[in-house]
């Protein structure tokens, strides 16, 4: 275990950060390659309208699945901050807590997407074309949330440690497989989309197998006895404490970007498939620089737990540094080359150029927000979690939700151009507020 940990509360932050974070910023990419791998496969060899019910689900998975992902998010820091204060006891206790959490989430979360899929979609105004292929592949990919949660948690143990290694390893592995069972159910069986759902579900189960035989072979505090599995009270207090907030802001970011996806979906199939490319896309940007968010939070919660106060800030610039270069060099490489990476997607002239119409506008400023998550991944360490989800909720959520009923609905400015300036506009109102509290959670922090 030890070649695999990071010492987070000594040594050069901007080194140490980058040796967390690149092996993290690729099982990201790799994660979102699964979704990936489905649009591309589904859209090459089963048609636009095959692209666009899967496409189409993006942010309707996101509404439902985050609120349990925010949680393993309260599991990497509560295990970080135990490991920095060197407090086994409490440590153990919160590897079992959140695997049997992870479990319960992953079992409640596959009977919510079988059971509601169709509603929501139409909920979602999803059009006619397109619907009942995007229940069919929705209700498939929530029969493997049991193991996505698994995974989600697994790793934000290993995560806690400074390990970002073997869970990309578990995940190259895992992605290998996706892809070529996609290709196998689609082209072979003309299984469709059931078949790259079948396959993501699949996927899914690989890398959660490979985490939890990684923490059950762990000699240290963070391994995994499966008789030991119990909630312990007081750590799923804790949990939850630093958790929901998250969860519950990234479930309300997701259902800004529903209302958004409803929006987009008002415009028909065409805009709906070069949307869901260019977001698709986007998202490589965007698990980059997350990439830099996790490594902040999980090297502020260990400095925190350790009471290394000073050493947070140069944590901070550190994150915001990187974030900022990885955010804007790919975010302009994604529009530079964007007609030829949308057209892996879809051959069609139309579908390209919708979606470039959407990159034109958030790629280039993406920078913005992983500025902003930096900042929230630092409150997050040092235990505030209730203060920037309600931050981002009014800045992010509520702005972009009034934009979409006022102004996008002026006749001049009924079009996808105002949708997609909602994004830029509200990061940039949301970090600013952020960055003030920062200040002022700091000078508090300073002074105990």
């Amino acid at each position: 275990m030890k070649k695999y940990e990071i010492d987070m509360c000594s040594g050069s932050v901007f080194q140490k950060m980058l040796i967390f974070a690149v092996p993290l910023m690729f099982s990201s990419i790799l994660q979102l390659l699964f979704n990936a791998a489905d649009i591309v496969v589904v859209g090459r060899f089963a048609g636009d309208n095959a692209l666009a019910a899967v496409g189409s689900n993006g942010a309707l998975i996101n509404l439902i699945t985050n609120l349990f992902i925010g949680m393993s998010i309260g599991t990497n820091v509560l295990t970080a901050q135990y490991y920095g204060a060197k407090k086994e006891s409490d440590l153990k206790e919160t590897v079992h807590t959140s695997m049997l959490l992870s479990v319960y989430s992953g079992v409640l979360l596959t009977i919510i997407g079988i059971v509601c899929a169709k509603f929501l979609l139409e909920l979602m105004q999803a059009p006619e074309e397109v619907l009942d292929l995007a229940v069919l592949y929705l209700r498939i990919y929530f029969l493997g949330m049991t193991s996505t949660m698994v995974y989600n948690f697994g790793s934000a143990i290993l995560r806690a440690v400074g390990d970002t290694k073997r869970p990309l390893y578990y995940l190259l592995g895992a992605g290998i497989i996706n892809v070529l069972l996609n290709l196998f159910f689609v082209i072979v069986c003309k299984m469709g989309v059931a078949g790259v759902a079948v396959a993501t579900a699949v996927s899914q189960t690989v890398s959660a197998v490979l985490v939890v035989r990684c923490l059950m072979l762990e000699q240290s505090g963070i391994h995994l006895d499966l008789k030991s599995l119990a909630i312990t009270k007081e750590k799923f207090g804790k949990i939850l404490r630093i958790g929901l907030p998250a969860g519950f802001q990234g479930m309300v970011f997701s259902l800004s970007n529903v209302v958004i996806q409803s929006a987009v979906n008002s415009f028909g199939a065409i805009a709906v498939a070069g949307n869901s490319a260019a977001s698709n896309l986007e998202g490589f940007v965007y698990m980059a620089m997350n990439a830099f968010y996790q490594a902040t939070i999980s090297f502020t919660s260990q400095n925190y737990g350790a009471r290394e106060y000073r050493r947070i800030y140069r944590i901070l610039l550190a994150g915001e540094i990187y974030v900022v270069a990885t955010g804007v060099l790919l975010g302009n490489l994604m529009v530079f080359f964007g007609e030829f990476l949308l057209g892996i997607y879809s051959p069609s002239a139309q579908v390209i150029a919708a979606g470039m119409d959407r990159m034109r506008i958030i790629c280039t400023v993406y920078a913005l927000c992983g500025v902003m998550d930096v900042l929230v991944g630092a409150l997050r360490g040092i235990g505030y979690s209730v203060i920037p989800m309600v931050v981002s909720l009014i800045g992010a959520c509520g702005l972009r939700l009034l934009w979409i009923a006022t102004i996008f609905k002026i006749p001049q400015y009924h079009n996808l151009t105002t949708v997609y300036l909602s994004y830029p506009i509200t990061w940039t109102i949301t970090l600013s507020v952020h960055a003030l509290t920062f200040v002022i959670a700091g000078y508090k922090l300073l002074r105990t």
